[in-house]
């Protein structure tokens, strides 16, 4: 899509979106702008990727008047130059995907009310729930993956807290439309009721738990493109405790998932995590252990995370978005280094099934951010990761690099 393209589908929006406010620090204006270059390498496909994509993102908050506020933004996504990748709507399969559909859409319009010990929230918004495992944004990639909901969060006391969201329409990264080429596994937008529930007590200085039942009535997608829609309909329950003392940081979680409603597949799995960190002069490292279970041999199948920040685990080439038949066992270490006035990340993974045996393979991640000097607001990332398989019949070899510079004021 062109920019002008791009200029004449956003505008309209953009102009009846400006009464309203993406909620932000401050009240007023607000903008970011995404650059990105994506280059993708995957065996089986005749080529590689290259994607020149440029996201705009404009919104405005208004003041709080007796403690309502209102939200508007909006997204447009254009890509520049050939596009040489497959974005899942343009057809061009014979790349590696680049999940960053063009096209321009109302990100968030929403009204809030915050009043003593809690707000309530009602419209098209973003959820970010904890560590953003189950349920999140995915703002790693161009169009982020928004709500229309209502949501209600209370603090009765310091130390407890509760969110509630039911939801109604979820708009996935692969929007704003479908056309001829999307599959039911990654539709524009999910219909079907859908309750995310969460209690958060803090026990003692050096420890908080979380408890969380959420349920998913995903009608609209499937497991996979030839998959019976409703597969991904479930309700999963566990428990998370995290804290901190001195220097040393861990986390341990559980959880089970079951089928729901009309989900034609039978799902009874597991989930488990464990996971250990320390600071040392600045410098974060990090050990942990995570399982998502596989199918048991009679009818239930994988333990699967569909509204899920997936890039933020299991490695960024993304390899397992969808978690295998098998399950997928991930042992990973990794730190998080202050150089140069930036930020260096470096990462390693294994992966294995977590039934059946074997292998999957083994990926190497490596990142660095950095404020643009001269520019406030502006900052630049350079980003690879390199996965290689051991089990071709598994998983691929894929290989990925990302150039990013950001500007949000």
């Amino acid at each position: 899509m062109s920019i002008r393209t791009l200029r004449r589908r956003a505008l309209p929006l953009l102009l009846a979106a400006l009464p309203l406010a993406a909620l932000a620090d401050e009240p007023g204006p607000s903008l970011d702008l995404r650059y990105r270059y994506e280059h993708v390498e995957q065996d089986g496909l005749a080529r590689d990727a290259d994607a020149h994509t440029l996201r705009a993102r404009l919104g405005y908050l208004t003041p709080q008047w007796h403690g309502w506020s209102a939200l508007g933004e909006i997204d447009g996504i254009a890509h520049l130059g050939s596009e040489r990748f497959n974005d899942t709507r343009n057809g061009e399969r014979a790349y590696p995907v680049v999940a960053d559909p063009d096209g321009a859409e109302v990100n968030q319009a929403l009204v809030r009310w915050a009043f003593g010990g809690g707000t309530a929230t009602f419209g098209r918004q973003r959820i970010n729930l904890g560590n953003q495992r189950f349920v999140g944004g995915v703002a790693w990639r161009q169009n982020e993956q928004t709500y229309d909901a209502v949501r209600l969060q209370l603090s009765p006391f310091d130390r407890l807290t509760f969110d509630y969201a039911v939801i109604g329409r979820i708009h996935t990264v692969f929007g704003p439309d479908d056309g001829a080429f999307a599959t039911r596994a990654n539709p524009a937008d999910i219909d079907g009721r859908s309750h995310l529930l969460q209690a958060s007590l803090r026990v003692a200085p050096a420890l908080s738990a979380t408890a969380y039942h959420y349920r998913l009535d995903l009608d609209g997608i499937a497991g996979s493109a030839t998959a019976p829609l409703g597969t991904l309909s479930s309700h999963t329950t566990g428990l998370r405790l995290e804290g901190k003392s001195g220097a040393w940081r861990y986390a341990a979680e559980i959880a089970r998932q079951r089928d729901l409603g009309d989900n034609p597949w039978a799902l009874d799995s597991r989930y488990a995590l464990g996971e250990l960190g320390y600071q040392w002069r600045g410098t974060t490292f990090k050990a942990g252990y995570e399982s998502l279970g596989g199918g048991d041999g009679t009818g239930n199948r994988a333990f699967q995370t569909p509204l899920a920040t997936k890039h933020a685990f299991q490695g960024w080439a993304d390899v397992f978005l969808t978690t295998p038949a098998s399950g997928v066992v991930d042992r990973y270490v990794g730190a998080t280094v202050p150089l140069g006035g930036g930020s260096l990340q470096a990462w390693y993974h294994d992966f294995s099934p977590e039934r059946g045996g074997g292998d999957y393979g083994d990926e190497i991640d490596l990142s660095y951010a950095h404020a643009i000097p001269g520019v406030k607001g502006l900052s630049g990332l350079l980003k690879l990761a390199r996965y290689r398989s051991d089990d071709a019949a598994r998983t691929l070899d894929t290989d990925k690099l990302w150039v990013q510079l950001q500007y949000a004021y």
